[in-house]
């Protein structure tokens, strides 16, 4: 029983619940474009600009916009609404340069994503360099008021699930939702699938298909780029290289998991979240710490290797389209 308790314990599943949320976005991400017919592995590249961004801009905003008559060191609440548009932004060029090599010059869609992710650590270092001087971290900054829930707030045993939320969780529980009635229930849902399960039938039919690919796979830039902004400003207080430990990567067994589904990722997102989350509070015991940290990464070796042959992948995801040939 006590074990139970401990594994059911409120401040680690708040603790799990933060977690989850950057690996739950950038998996939603990825069902976007995978259900558009491109695969993106360089998602976990998209997240690295998204972090250095997201950091960087939300201190420029906040050095050049002071608070009048505030305590020094008070941030402007507008500095972190700036830093996570900018993580979108990155995000969404970053991807652009996979759809423009994807889509349409039909490169390999796996190496494609393996150079944006080797691109990805470089030029955030450079960047890094010439804005701060340093290589590896950006100044500190502060990220949004918390949020706490009324009345719930107010009873001891759910207070630390419901005070200091972040109003980046709501707004990832708008987004899933949102995803999974745009895909079920929209026009555009519906094309994306159709030119992720068959493009020359959805070509006959009139869409478009390298648009649809290309609005999948920028949906997806925007979302790992905002899960990225979220690392660096919400939870790391500023930009630390390596701090999205492969979490993109994580985010894409994730999606596999939830079988390209929105509602599906959110339950794996939500397990790896809860390892990572044990992984961080579980110090003091006979099992090796080194073991404990990467319990995340073995759950994700275990879920590639057992729902892989279970999972349904969209027909045409990764096979590049072109009229001609079809």
């Amino acid at each position: 029983m006590e074990l139970l308790a401990a594994l059911l314990n409120m401040a680690l599943l708040a603790s799990a619940v933060r977690l989850t949320v950057p690996i739950l976005l950038t998996a939603l991400g990825a069902v976007y474009s995978e259900r558009g017919g491109v695969v993106n592995i360089g998602l976990e590249g998209i997240m690295i600009m998204g972090t250095f961004f997201g950091a960087s801009v939300t201190h420029l905003v906040a050095t050049a916009l002071p608070v009048p008559g505030a305590e020094a060191g008070a941030t402007h609440a507008i500095a972190p609404v700036a830093g996570m548009l900018a993580a979108m932004a990155a995000g969404v060029l970053f991807s652009l340069v996979h759809a423009v090599v994807a889509v349409t010059f039909r490169v390999n869609q796996i190496i494609s994503g393996v150079v944006l992710n080797m691109l990805a650590v470089g030029l955030a270092r450079f960047l890094n360099i010439l804005f701060f001087g340093v290589a590896t971290q950006s100044p500190g900054i502060s990220g949004f008021e918390p949020w706490s829930v009324p009345v719930l707030r107010d009873v001891p045993a759910l207070a630390p699930i419901a005070t200091g939320i972040s109003p980046v969780i709501p707004s990832a529980l708008v987004l899933l939702g949102l995803g999974h009635w745009v895909l079920l229930r929209t026009v555009f849902g519906l094309r994306l699938r159709a030119v992720g399960e068959h493009p020359l039938a959805a070509d006959t039919l009139g869409i478009n298909v390298a648009a649809m690919r290309y609005a999948g796979v920028l949906i997806s830039g925007a979302l790992a780029g905002l899960a990225g902004g979220y690392l660096s400003i919400e939870q790391g207080r500023g930009y630390l290289e390596g701090m999205t430990q492969g979490r993109g990567f994580i985010a894409l067994a994730a999606m596999i998991f939830g079988n390209w589904w929105p509602l599906g990722a959110l339950g794996a997102s939500a397990l790896f979240g809860y390892f990572d989350a044990l992984s961080l509070r579980v110090v003091h015991t006979r099992i090796p710490y080194q073991f404990i940290t990467v319990l995340p990464h073995i759950a994700t070796i275990f879920v590639l290797a057992g729902f892989m042959r279970r999972a349904v992948p969209p027909a045409a995801d990764g096979i590049p389209y072109t009229k001609e040939e079809a």
